[in-house]
């Protein structure tokens, strides 16, 4: 491997000659752009966040959100000594797994993925990070994907480690354990994730639970009066929070409620009419809620293992529990009153179906209907749980316009 600024954490798996070095970019500006350029990136623009993406030109979308959640990692991830470009591009990078049609798309893709190990989001996201997106082959003539930093690609670790009975989310699938051993390598070992992957996922949280709720008000799919008047109505999201998002009981998290509802910033929202001043209160509170929940992290970190400046497995992020419980209400509210709204598990039902339908034309008509980047892998698989993977990889490359598309014209010829 040849030698490059940064010792091993700035190290590729593929050895590459430095580029542009009078321009003197560091290796980690080298893989944000890389991250930033690339068609996975691209293609998130047309996948869904919460809403489905096209619906409304205010809704979020998986680009939108990515963007916003790798703005604030890089300032909170500055703020605490970690290289901005390593949390930047963690940031951007840690949603370019997801499938068509959001999570639901995720849990239907895991079920018809039984046979070849499963799919997750994240582990996805490895995957293309480090095969499946086009830009670099090793000596071997074998795919490396982006071939990103070893500190780059520990930084989108949000679970690293392989599928285990009793969790849900993992980080890497088995035929993948190769290059996760080789980003693993000054580690601590076990599940400890890195500084820049602690503070990503802390942005991430922060970004969806309080963008979430801004679009969902804005959308008019919820309002709050509801939480301001009604105790019962409390202890039910309550109960709702401790179930999906929380090990806190509802009683407590009744008691952060209760304190969340009571934020001047917040109690305004609930006569939301759309006018171009109840948006602008609605930015003001998305902002403050963004900047406590970033800010109260900086300094209990800070407080704990000082100044810094701090990276890579020298400090472990510290998110107080209040906090916690607070991101976790937030995305509580957008579960209870956008995601299971009236209507919406039909529509649920119907892209799972979508998804199902596709996957199982592609099963009995590839390689001729898999487009030039997936057929020839699919060719030079070794049984059919291998051709089943590659299925998935092409079903789960595709956006949410581009899958029904497909559907149709498959279904139609």
């Amino acid at each position: 491997m040849t030698a490059v600024p940064g010792g091993s954490d700035a190290a590729r798996r593929v050895s590459e000659p430095v580029k542009d070095p009078e321009h003197g970019r560091s290796p980690y500006e080298r893989d944000r752009a890389r991250v930033l350029h690339s068609a996975a990136f691209r293609r998130l623009a047309a996948k869904t966040q919460v809403h489905t993406a096209g619906t409304d030109d205010f809704l979020r979308t998986r680009l939108t959100h990515s963007l916003e959640v790798a703005q604030i990692a890089r300032e909170m991830g500055a703020r605490l000594g970690c290289d901005p470009d390593v949390v930047d591009t963690a940031g951007l990078a840690h949603d370019l797994g997801h499938p068509p049609f959001g999570h639901n798309g995720e849990g239907a893709l895991d079920e018809l993925a039984a046979d070849c190990g499963g799919f997750e989001g994240n582990a996805q996201t490895l995957r293309v990070l480090t095969r499946l997106e086009a830009k670099v082959y090793g000596p071997d003539r074998m795919p490396a994907g982006l071939n990103l930093t070893r500190a780059s690609l520990d930084a989108v670790g949000k679970y690293p480690w392989t599928r285990q009975p009793g969790r849900r989310k993992f980080g890497v699938y088995a035929d993948d354990l190769p290059t996760f051993t080789w980003l693993r390598q000054g580690s601590p070992g076990g599940e400890r994730r890195c500084l820049e992957a602690q503070v990503m996922d802390w942005a991430d949280d922060v970004a969806y639970s309080v963008h979430d709720v801004e679009d969902g008000i804005h959308g008019r799919y919820l309002t709050l009066r509801p939480l301001l008047v009604d105790p019962d109505e409390r202890a039910a999201l309550c109960a709702d929070v401790a179930a999906a998002y929380s090990t806190e009981s509802p009683a407590y998290l009744d008691e952060v409620l209760a304190d969340l509802l009571a934020d001047p910033e917040i109690a305004p929202l609930a006569g939301y009419d759309g006018s171009h001043r109840a948006q602008a209160a609605l930015k003001a509170t998305t902002s403050a809620l963004t900047g406590r929940l970033v800010t109260a992290a900086v300094a209990a970190t800070t407080e704990q293992f000082g100044p810094g400046p701090h990276r890579r497995y020298a400090a472990d992020l510290v998110v107080p529990g209040p906090l916690r419980a607070r991101c976790a209400l937030l995305k509580g509210i957008a579960l209870r009153y956008v995601m299971r709204r009236p209507g919406a598990q039909g529509r649920y039902r119907w892209q799972r179906e979508i998804i199902a339908a596709l996957v199982q034309m592609l099963v009995v008509r590839a390689p001729e209907v898999l487009d030039p980047v997936f057929a020839p892998l699919w060719s030079e698989a070794s049984d059919d749980r291998a051709r089943l993977r590659v299925v998935i990889d092409q079903v789960a490359s595709l956006t949410d316009p581009a899958a029904l598309a497909w559907h149709d014209r498959l279904e139609g010829s």
